[in-house]
């Protein structure tokens, strides 16, 4: 069974709902606080579990209990957590998310362990071959990010790169992905600093996905909060392709995967 390996982040969310999101230098008063799991890459790999792939994650947590804790739900899920390292005297990261009552959210992200990735935590990725797949995002190092491609192309996967939060990556890293997946700011960025990749997918939010000459629309569903929509689109969209799924029919399952994550709070189910 072809593998959907992440590389990517760990975060404990910190969660408060707000009436509204404050201005600049002005304080609003939250309502309740939650501790859940989060990092875009762990919730990649959550959604792509979820949606039926055998997934293996490449990060970091600290030498803390929100490392432990999430090491263990990963691996209660059915994640290959081996290429997860403990990082002495480094907390684990984290997220503040403000989520107001249109849904709409702010993040702050501290990436603690997740700043300590480097070179040697990429051995995992030796392991891929053809019809794996590798998914990745930009909330690690972005050298480590650029090698983490390299390799997964040599070796012959196929590359899935996210460019969130956005930086600007060298063209040839862009190239080798299939597809650059972006949001509709992230796409922007990209023109703006002359990126044009050869394969690029747009998520639109409510309108949709756009992937070359293909399109999806999002089922009308009520908005409860858009938290990690983008990852679940990722990890569904990584299992689809792994599976052998068509380029469309990969876009239908991940529009329908982001459509079906803004209907409840947080990146993932649970506390942490």
């Amino acid at each position: 069974m072809a593998v959907v390996m992440i590389l990517g982040s760990l975060n404990l969310d910190l969660v408060t709902r707000v009436e509204r999101h404050p201005a600049p230098g002005e304080t609003v008063l939250g309502d309740g606080l939650v501790r859940v799991p989060g990092g875009k890459g762990a919730n990649q790999a959550v959604a792509a579990a979820e949606a039926g792939a055998n997934v293996a994650m490449v990060g970091r947590v600290g030498d803390d209990a929100a490392g432990s804790a999430y090491i263990a739900r990963l691996k209660g899920l059915g994640v290959d957590v081996r290429g997860i390292r403990v990082t002495p005297a480094t907390p684990t990261g984290h997220a503040l998310i403000a989520v107001s009552a249109e849904g709409e959210n702010t993040i702050v992200v501290i990436p603690g362990a997740n700043g300590e990735v480097g070179p040697a935590d990429l051995g995992p990725l030796d392991a891929l071959g053809p019809g794996d797949v590798l998914l990745t995002q930009l909330e690690l190092p972005l050298p480590v990010v650029a090698e983490g491609v390299r390799i997964a192309r040599a070796r012959g996967a196929r590359v899935l790169l996210n460019v969130a939060p956005y930086a600007v990556l060298p063209a040839e890293v862009l190239a080798l992905a299939d597809p650059v997946i972006a949001n509709e700011h992230e796409a922007k960025q990209l023109a703006a600093d002359g990126a044009d990749p050869s394969s690029l997918l747009v998520t639109l939010g409510g309108d949709g996905a756009r992937w070359g000459e293909l399109t999806a629309a999002t089922p009308k569903v009520e908005v409860v909060d858009t938290t990690g929509a983008g990852d679940a689109f990722c990890g569904a969209l990584a299992a689809a392709l792994a599976a052998g799924q068509s380029n469309e029919s990969a876009l239908q399952a991940a529009v329908a995967a982001g459509a079906e994550a803004v209907t409840r709070p947080g990146a993932q189910q649970g506390t942490l």
